[in-house]
């Protein structure tokens, strides 16, 4: 079994943590990722209200009592009941990322639950630990979805372990999906790995199914890092935060042309209406680099066991 800080501190049987994926991250994938014994996490979605929050912690709560919720730093400021709904909820952690987390240290602190946060820079890193923070995931720009994309995973892994490890639980997050992932990761000296685009294609996962033949069809060159999603959308990122996604015809459209794609809302309601069409030549699908290791369907809790078991057969054989 692996053992590291992580495993230890939450009394998982792998360290892995699912990231918390607003969309296809739901109830069903947090249960499973837990009770495969990594740690689950709620992916709450900007818009997302405290009861879905409240009814996804109790649906997960029907499996197991382990299990995070993600929000998002720059959405809190509007949306302070999402902070209030997580904490009623009762997870072992929460994280908060993109954004200012510090106003949510102390609330989560008093009331039991450790706090993650995703840093994209080694300084970003040294104020995560200076601020409280109990997790810190070095996010590399190979990572799916939102984040900082400016240092690839590995150069800023090294760099936050020397200098935040040991004093903080370090994982790292972005292109890690195999077990290969994870065993560098880990012999690198990470506590685990923060994984979201290895579980998109989980049967546990909401991602609907003809995305799901996208992401199983595509390669690690498919992706790419870009806000014009969420430009369309009228989504207020922050736009140090881009959004890396399967490329399509929208995005090599707009992208570049984020300026001109403001002042056309036109092109908001078409997204809408493709997402609800199926239409992923114009929606969006989130996905890392790691993409390209996606071959089939697999149930969550079979992609922690391999990742896991293969990890720890390498790391021996090393």
């Amino acid at each position: 079994m692996l053992r590291t800080t992580l495993t230890e501190r939450f009394s998982l049987e792998a360290p892995i943590i699912g990231a918390p994926m607003a969309g296809p991250g739901g109830a069903a994938l947090a249960s499973a990722v837990s009770s495969a014994g990594g740690l689950g996490m709620i992916g709450a979605g900007s818009a997302a209200e405290p009861r879905w929050i409240a009814d996804a912690a109790a649906d997960v709560r029907n499996a197991t009592d382990r299990f995070g919720i993600g929000l998002m730093a720059w959405n809190l400021e509007h949306r302070p009941d999402q902070l209030d709904a997580a904490i009623a909820a009762g997870p072992v952690l929460v994280s908060v990322s993109f954004g200012d987390y510090r106003p949510a240290v102390d609330p989560l602190h008093q009331a039991g639950i450790a706090i993650a946060t995703q840093v994209g820079d080694v300084a970003g890193a040294r104020a995560a630990l200076d601020d409280g923070i109990d997790v810190i995931v070095a996010r590399g720009g190979e990572g799916g979805g939102h984040g900082d994309d400016r240092v690839a995973t590995l150069p800023l892994l090294q760099g936050v372990l020397d200098a935040v490890g040991g004093e903080a639980i370090v994982l790292a997050a972005g292109g890690i999906a195999t077990a290969r992932g994870l065993a560098a990761v880990l012999a690198a000296g990470a506590d685990g790995a923060w994984i979201g685009t290895a579980f998109l294609a989980s049967s546990e996962a909401l991602t609907p199914p003809a995305a799901r033949r996208r992401l199983l069809d595509a390669t690690e060159l498919d992706t790419r890092s870009t806000r014009v999603f969420d430009v369309a959308q009228g989504i207020p990122w922050p736009p140090e935060y881009r959004g890396r996604a399967l490329v399509n015809a929208f995005a090599d459209r707009w992208h570049g042309r984020e300026d001109e794609l403001a002042g056309a809302p036109d092109e908001g309601a078409r997204v809408a209406r493709a997402r609800e069409a199926g239409d992923y030549d114009t929606a969006f699908i989130y996905a890392g680099q790691g993409v390209g290791s996606l071959s089939q369907e697999r149930a969550a809790d079979e992609v922690v066991i391999e990742m896991t078991e293969g990890a720890e057969a390498l790391l021996r054989r090393w």
